[in-house]
């Protein structure tokens, strides 16, 4: 069946590639299939990833985490600092030809800013959005918004990507088709087969930056002329493909691998150095976790060391980290932890009998084809069951999976669910405003839908500070609140590892997310 299975990525590659014989093509297997092609629609990290190949964004973060322009050339801020002043870089195209416009940015940034939890911030604090002239644009503030340069240069979920104006003006709540877009890749929409493979081309028009490649940020120069994302689900078969030197590249791979891996001549190991998150997501619309003793009990019951045992392996790309807003960062605390996440049993057992668990099921969707997340439902079945959770395990694709947590909030017998594992980036969660969970906006929140007033006033007061000081202490009240009404439950940081075949090319110092500009193929 193996023989089989690269037979065809081989007779795939010899068609694909056929009329770009002399063309550098890069053949990777990301850690997904794409099916939804909507970055500011979908959280999925493998639609982001999408984004940046056909997207670009006004400012990006350098590799110091710093926040420099992309599209933008120049910005000025009034005395008073409610209205800012943007203008675009020279030469800037659609993949159609047609010049990106000032109202083009603004639409973007009002659809973006819907699904995004800075977004939504910021859009409490704005007035208005003023055109200047067809290259600048205005911010006006009611009130000042510290972070209003980090929020438009946002690297991960949700990123806000540039559109035209007439994709931009599309609902945010649907999903959008056209993939027009003004980034250094355009995407080959007829030569996409969702479970086979997605195309990318060299955008011939794009200006980079002249400064040179910096994390996100600076020059995206492309020196591929294509790229295929071969979606190969099963990971000895990737691991085979890898060797044998019909893909070049692999995003994420299996830890079991590594010790083979280490040994080929032909393959390089590539450790991102930016920390992910896993985390535990329960559903507040429903029972049994509308009850947030529940929840309480779920955060007692549940163990980190064995999450990541089970999903990592190996201790060099692991560990154990109760911050919410990750180790080794600014923000990072153990503030409101004690005794959670330490499979605390008679501590969840008796909330349990406090909050009058009636043996509700707790149905959670397990991604069968997504190595870094895949057992994370399983250890957290035995975990909860452990306290006396009834639980339910169904197993799925991501992508299946991504839609029915977005879009179904009825009861698992209606097609809902109760929780979820997943895992976040570094890049997401670095602070109250920028991460996804801490969103208590009740039916505008993430799937799992918190509804929380106090919250929402806990993370303005971080908005509101102006000191590193102040920034501290807001972000520490609101972990411990958060982890007293249970939005999300850490559980535990690991560290992704790509590989690559010794002929491909890549920057001494990896970006945080995988992207493909200033790379090579000899």
């Amino acid at each position: 069946m193996r023989r089989l299975v690269l037979s065809s990525i081989a007779a795939l590659a010899a068609v694909s590639t056929a009329p770009l014989a002399s063309a550098q093509t890069l053949k990777v297997v990301m850690h997904s299939d794409v099916k939804a092609l909507d970055p500011i629609w979908s959280g999925a990290y493998i639609t982001r990833n999408h984004g940046y190949m056909i997207y670009d964004t006004l400012f990006a973060i350098d590799d110091k985490l710093q926040v420099k322009p992309q599209m933008v050339e120049s910005w000025t801020t009034s005395p008073d600092g409610l209205t800012w002043t943007f203008t675009l870089r020279d030469g800037l195209e659609w993949h159609d030809g047609a010049p990106v416009t000032a109202e083009d940015c603004v639409a973007s940034l009002k659809r973006w800013s819907v699904r995004d939890a800075m977004g939504q911030k910021l859009n409490q604090s704005l007035q208005d959005y003023k055109i200047v002239d067809p290259k600048t644009f205005q911010i006006v503030l009611k009130e000042k918004f510290g972070p209003l340069l980090e929020s438009l240069g946002k690297p991960s979920v949700v990123v806000p990507f540039m559109m035209p104006k007439r994709v931009a003006d599309l609902d945010p709540m649907k999903q959008l088709e056209d993939t027009t877009g003004s980034g250094p890749f355009i995407m080959k929409k007829d030569e996409w087969k969702p479970g086979e493979k997605i195309v990318y081309v060299k955008n011939p028009k794009y200006k980079p930056r002249t400064e040179p490649a910096a994390g996100l940020a600076g020059g995206k120069v492309v020196k591929l002329d294509r790229v295929e994302w071969i979606w190969i689900p099963d990971a000895e078969t990737q691991l085979n493909a890898l060797m044998n030197g019909e893909i070049d590249m692999i995003e994420s791979v299996s830890y079991d691998h590594l010790p083979i891996l280490e040994k080929n001549k032909d393959v390089r190991l590539i450790s991102n150095k930016t920390s992910n998150q896993y985390v535990f997501r329960a559903n507040w619309l429903q029972p049994p976790f509308n009850n947030v003793k529940v929840r309480q009990a779920a955060a007692y019951a549940l163990n980190q060391e064995e999450f990541l045992q089970a999903n990592i392996g190996d201790k060099r790309y692991y560990r154990v980290c109760k911050a919410m807003f990750t180790c080794d960062s600014p923000l990072a605390s153990t503030a409101g932890t004690e005794g959670m996440m330490e499979g605390n049993v008679a501590k969840a057992r008796e909330l349990l009998k406090e909050a009058g668990y009636d043996g509700t099921l707790v149905v959670m969707p397990q991604p069968t084809d997504l190595g870094v997340i895949k057992q994370l439902a399983p250890v957290a079945k035995s975990q909860l069951e452990k306290a006396g959770f009834k639980v339910e395990v169904q197993p799925m694709d991501w992508q299946s999976m991504v839609t029915r947590l977005t879009t179904k909030r009825g009861p698992p017998s209606d097609g809902g669910w109760n929780a979820f594992g997943t895992s976040w980036v570094q890049l997401d969660i670095l602070d109250p405003l920028m991460t996804p969970y801490l969103i208590a906006t009740c039916d505008k929140a993430r799937a799992g839908w918190p509804c929380d007033e106090a919250m929402e006033k806990l993370r303005d007061k971080f908005v509101a500070a102006t000191s590193d000081a102040e920034k501290k202490a807001a972000a520490e009240e609101v972990q411990r609140y958060a982890l007293q009404i249970v939005t999300h439950v850490p559980l535990g940081e690991w560290f992704a590892v790509s590989a690559v075949r010794t002929n491909i090319g890549t920057r001494p110092v990896p970006p945080p997310i995988t992207v493909f500009w200033d790379m090579t193929k000899k």
